[in-house]
């Protein structure tokens, strides 16, 4: 076998257009638009922390940083987000860090395309 095949995984995902919705109904634009952008610095933020955690296999400050994550990516209907960090967390509760290893990598994959996805939204002027 002389040839490797390179596997580059990619994830559909979408943003919650209604919590979005919702978000500027309640708040208005330019606050929801401010709660928009603060959640996203703090995800990309988080989601390389996460990183870095799994690479020390600091378990316990991974399974805080991933719980964090859910909350903020709720918030902006990003809810692949969510259920990736919820995978995670149960990785980290079972004790695989094989799966954990995998569905992190998922998780920052996710959260990554979906901060362009979100970005890219006509309606997000930042």
């Amino acid at each position: 076998m002389k040839h490797v095949t390179q596997i580059k995984p990619t994830e559909s995902v979408s943003v919650d257009q209604e919590r979005l919705a919702e978000l500027y109904t309640e708040l208005g634009e330019i606050s929801a638009e401010d709660v928009v952008c603060r959640a996203m610095e703090e995800l990309a933020l988080r989601l390389t922390y996460c990183d870095r955690l799994h690479r020390t296999s600091a378990w316990p400050d991974l399974r805080k940083s991933a719980k964090s994550l859910i909350a903020i990516a709720d918030q902006i209907g990003m809810s692949a987000v969510s259920s990736a960090a919820e995978h995670v967390i149960d990785c980290i509760d079972q004790n695989d860090a094989v799966a954990l290893a995998a569905t992190l990598g998922r998780m920052i994959r996710i959260g990554e395309e979906s901060l362009t996805v979100i970005w890219d939204l006509e309606d997000i002027k930042i």
